[in-house]
């Protein structure tokens, strides 16, 4: 097969599943990973498919917004996640968890845990679970209803949090890009909110699976470097290797 014949069925793949990864692809097409990752690049500058990062996406696949249609995906990832950042908390300690369904994995956590500690949320979701346990003191932010993110959002739920100080924040995205440097949202009132909380906290956190790398939402609230650390799901020394390069802590 020819290189463009090859990458003429690789979008035709994309087109079809949605998304894909190097290594499929290259068992399918019988050819290296690295040849894989040209054809991607030549067909991403073609604006044929969106490279992200360890394989490609539809550009007419855009990301779930809506988080009640993320809420059953990549469980198995997120509650690892979770399990990473839940060990950063310590008894005694106000930290603030964002509306994401990642973030969402660590408030069930801490629910059916034994910490003592004040837990502050603007995700209707997460407050949900958290006042299961009586031993937490849970705080709702208020404010406006935001019924993608089931959370709140706006002037009030800023007002609420502006003088808040937390000894720890654990934050979701909708992406990251490590090539731009950046951490996105897809909301301008979420990034307010998650930009307000970044700099009332002693130490952030990003709380982000894999697929999340190479995917940029509209609205920019933070750069990985500003997190003390970002958990991921599993090792991947490749992006690990990147995220050093822009400043990142993978975790």
């Amino acid at each position: 097969m020819f290189a463009r014949e090859r990458q003429d069925a690789i979008v035709a793949l994309v087109s079809q599943r949605g998304r894909v990864t190097v290594s499929e692809l290259a068992e399918n097409f019988h050819v290296t990973p690295d040849c894989i990752r040209k054809d991607l690049r030549r067909l991403d500058g073609e604006g044929m498919l969106r490279r992200v990062y360890g394989g490609a996406t539809s550009i007419a696949t855009a990301p779930e917004h809506d988080l009640r249609g993320r809420l059953s995906v990549r469980l198995e990832q997120k509650r690892a996640i979770a399990l990473k950042a839940y060990e950063q908390i310590v008894d005694g300690e106000t930290i603030f968890i964002d509306i994401s369904t990642t973030t969402l994995a660590l408030a069930r956590l801490l629910a059916q845990s034994h910490r003592r500690c004040v837990v502050v949320s603007n995700g209707i979701d997460a407050l949900q679970a958290l006042c299961a346990n009586e031993g937490l003191t849970v705080i709702g932010t208020g404010g406006n209803v935001n019924r993608e993110f089931n959370g709140f959002l706006g002037a009030a739920t800023l007002a609420m949090l502006e003088p808040i100080s937390f000894d720890k924040a654990f934050f979701g995205a909708l992406g990251i890009d490590l090539a731009q440097g950046s951490v996105s949202t897809f909301d301008m009132d979420d990034r307010l909110v998650k930009q307000t909380v970044m700099r009332n906290s002693a130490h952030r956190f990003l709380l982000a699976d894999s697929s999340k790398f190479g995917v940029r939402g509209t609205h920019r609230y933070a750069s990985p470097s500003d997190f003390d650390a970002v958990f991921m799901e599993r090792e991947d020394p490749k992006l690990r290797g990147l995220a050093k390069a822009k400043g990142a802590r993978l975790a």
